[in-house]
């Protein structure tokens, strides 16, 4: 069975192909400031200021933040080479959410 962060890995790619997903540090505020993301992804190797930003921005709209992976992993989750992204979809975040707390339990 994969573990919790291979599949989340895997719902990202899903939501890239469904259109349930912004990518780049513009589009991802954008949608995080409207309300429209559900849960961000910033990598655990990012910048510091960016850091910084996003999880003030996260913080402010009660948006949940993840930053359990590297630029590469997610780059690879999603066939790109984006690290900051979003997920807009209802149905993948509450997924993503779920295995969020799995892992946090395990």
């Amino acid at each position: 069975m994969k573990s919790e962060e291979e599949q989340i890995l895997h719902l990202l790619g899903l939501a890239r192909m469904s259109k349930g997903l912004v990518y780049g540090t513009n589009d991802t505020l954008t949608a995080i400031q409207g309300k429209k993301a559900k849960v961000a992804f910033f990598p655990k190797d990012g910048g510091a200021s960016q850091q910084k930003k996003f999880r003030d921005k996260t913080s402010f709209y009660q948006v949940t933040l993840v930053e359990d992976f590297t630029k590469d992993e997610l780059s690879q989750a999603i066939g790109l080479n984006r690290s900051i992204m979003a997920i807009t979809n209802n149905g993948f975040a509450k997924k993503i959410k779920q295995l969020l707390e799995e892992k946090e339990r395990n």
